[in-house]
């Protein structure tokens, strides 16, 4: 029995891509046709070319028995070959995550050197067609599925920077910078003289009793002119109106609405979790649990979390499932981080292993 912590390690890896398995099956070719090559001119040389017909044809025969044995049993046993491991893949259990074993091991390479025979190379692209349309989104070809096996990428991954565009922009609100209350006057500093400017030309103006302008009081022992005291801001200029107080929270005009692939539709009203049997943590204040039924087991027990932002936006978040979960953004994918939340746009699509969800926002 595979040891578990070896097994949750392996599994853990994402399924390898479609090229990079073609590139290790070339490699791989490389390196057993010249040994079958060289045991078919064994079987020529000395059999066949003195007309020993049967003994030439079973050298030949040991010579691809003997490669295909010594390839079954390193891949059962290690779950590699010489082009896997120059790809960085490894093929283990679907089921367990460890190797496969040598039969299986075997089935595989027999299913894979007849579909290599020459057939205009028809063999090799159903058994590719048949992993590019795996319905559990893994890439298990006819052949991963008979053996129950899956092709994982191993290599280490470097945490890369999350892209500047990527970020949610910050939005100024500039009507309530505007709505700001404003700095109290300076008192310890006299104010900034203005250069005397022109009188303007004597206007006859109705008999008032003049008007007395106010100063502000200065302490005893302080030195300098009275300062006058700031006029008052007028009514009607927006910009100089002055609300004391703190700004009105903003309220939300819109809601968020998630389906699933399944027809289950929900408005979000809290945090909602989901995945095949979604648990809340202790002291968590879940306001939806939503189970997922997974025909391949690719949806963990608490898969991801959803909840709306104070500000109105929706933040989705891995919650470090085993087979990840996938957005989809204008027909580009892109593979959410565990643990990172990610900011949700109308019309996104989210895979959760092979089931899937859209977000609308709703007026």
């Amino acid at each position: 029995m595979p040891d578990p912590a070896v097994s949750e390690r392996v599994t853990s890896y994402p399924p390898a891509g479609l090229d990079r398995r073609f590139y290790a099956f070339a490699i791989d070719r490389l390196v057993a046709w010249p040994l079958i090559a060289a045991g078919a001119y064994a079987g020529y040389r000395f059999f066949l070319a003195d007309g020993d017909v049967l003994p030439g044809i079973m050298v030949i025969a040991a010579a691809v028995l003997v490669v295909a044995t010594g390839f079954a049993v390193v891949l059962g046993t290690m779950g590699t070959s010489p082009g896997r491991a120059a790809m960085g893949l490894r093929v283990v259990s679907a089921v367990e995550g460890g190797p496969i074993g040598v039969r299986r091991a075997s089935l595989r390479t027999l299913v894979v050197g007849a579909a290599a025979l020459p057939t205009f190379g028809l063999g090799l692209a159903s058994l590719a067609w048949t992993a590019l349309m795996d319905q559990g989104r893994q890439r298990r070809g006819w052949h991963d599925h008979l053996t129950h096996s899956i092709v994982v990428d191993v290599r280490p991954v470097a945490e890369a920077p999350e892209a500047l565009s990527e970020a949610p922009r910050q939005v100024v609100n500039l009507t309530a910078m505007r709505l700001a209350p404003a700095p109290p006057p300076p008192t310890s500093t006299p104010p900034r003289r203005t250069p005397p400017q022109p009188a303007p030309p004597a206007v006859p103006a109705p008999t008032m009793p003049p008007q007395i302008p106010a100063t502000v009081a200065v302490p005893a022992g302080a030195s300098g002119p009275p300062l006058a005291r700031p006029p008052a801001p007028l009514p009607d200029d927006p910009e100089r109106t002055v609300v004391r107080g703190s700004p009105p929270r903003p309220t939300l005009s819109a809601r968020w609405r998630v389906t699933f692939d399944d027809g289950q539709t929900f408005v979000l009203a809290g945090l909602m979790l989901v995945g095949r049997r979604p648990e809340g943590r202790p002291g968590e204040p879940v306001r939806h649990l939503v189970p997922l039924t997974s025909s391949d087991m690719s949806v963990s027990k608490t898969h991801a979390q959803l909840q709306v932002a104070p500000d109105g936006a929706l933040v989705i978040m891995d919650r470090g499932s085993t087979n990840g979960s996938v957005l989809v953004r204008s027909g580009v994918t892109r593979d959410l981080s565990p643990g990172k939340p990610t900011t949700l746009l109308p019309g996104d699509e989210v895979r959760f292993g092979d089931r899937t969800m859209i977000a609308v926002r709703e007026p």
